[in-house]
Formats: C-alpha cells, sequence, structure tokens
C-alpha cells in the first residue's frame, strides 16, 4: 500500500488519561448513485477508507518504529475492509431497496472491522509482542496483496 504513515501525520492531542502510547483514527466512507434500467439496479459506487490526522495522537517518548508499524496496520486494515465492502458491493444484486441494502453491507463491514482492529490489539499486545506484530504486519500485506490482484 502507498499509504505510509509517519508521526508527523498525528497532529491530534494526547487526552489526559490516555494509558496507550498512540492512536489511529481510520475509518471507512462510501457513496453511491443506483439506476434501475431495465428493472435492474445499476450501481456506480467508490469505497475510502481514511486516516483522521486530527483525531490520531502519539507520545514521542514512548514510540518507536515498531509503534508506528503497529498504528501503520490499523490503517492498512481499515483499507483491507474498504476493499472487502467494494467486493461486497460488486457482487451484491440489489433491489429497488438498494439503499437499506447498502447501508446494512456498511454496518456489517464496520462491525467486522472493529471486532478485527480489537483482535490485532490484542493478539499484539498494542505492539508490545513484537513477534506476533512482525506476524501480523505479513499477514495484513498478503492480504492487501491478493486484493490487488482482483
Amino acid at each position: 500500500m502507498e499509504n505510509r504513515l509517519t508521526w508527523h501525520d498525528f497532529k491530534g492531542k494526547v487526552p489526559p488519561a490516555a494509558v496507550s502510547a498512540a492512536t489511529t483514527a481510520s475509518g471507512i466512507s462510501y457513496s453511491y448513485t443506483a439506476n434501475l434500467i431495465h428493472h435492474e439496479v445499476h450501481l456506480d459506487f467508490e469505497v475510502n477508507a481514511h486516516f483522521y490526522p486530527n483525531e490520531s495522537w502519539y507520545k514521542p517518548e514512548q514510540c518507536n518504529d515498531l509503534t508506528l508499524s503497529h498504528e501503520q496496520l490499523h490503517f492498512d486494515i481499515a483499507e483491507l475492509f474498504a476493499r472487502q465492502m467494494r467486493n461486497k458491493l460488486e457482487s451484491t444484486s440489489f433491489s429497488d431497496n438498494v439503499k437499506a441494502e447498502i447501508r446494512k453491507i456498511y454496518r456489517e463491514t464496520l462491525e467486522e472491522l472493529q471486532k478485527y482492529q480489537e483482535f490485532y490489539d490484542w493478539e499484539t499486545d498494542f505492539s508490545r509482542n513484537r513477534g506476533r506484530q512482525l506476524e501480523w504486519n505479513e499477514k495484513v500485506a498478503k492480504a492487501l496483496n491478493r486484493e490487488d490482484e482482483h
């Protein structure tokens, strides 16, 4: 993935009660237009992963390159789920209730994304488990490369 984060991208203020060393605020957005042509819904859509600099922060004294790679992966995971949502939209036959159907796919994608992000933090102990972190780096890179081939 081309979007590599640096610590300069993290422009948010560290919350006073912050326990973690850093936080990456990222998410997914979508837009679409739907047209009914010969009783078939034709969908034109865009799904994007976003990094929100002003809501992302870090504590310089507690962070290193491994911490940055951990935070990068949170953003990469958002991209992975954006791609999965694109694939779902491409492979779904929509009814005339397209708005609700897309909203449902979006909600399901966000729910899966949140669970995946939490599992990632838990498995890597927020980057403190170096071995697990390196495994996740490789796992997500491979998943993104597979998606690139589609």
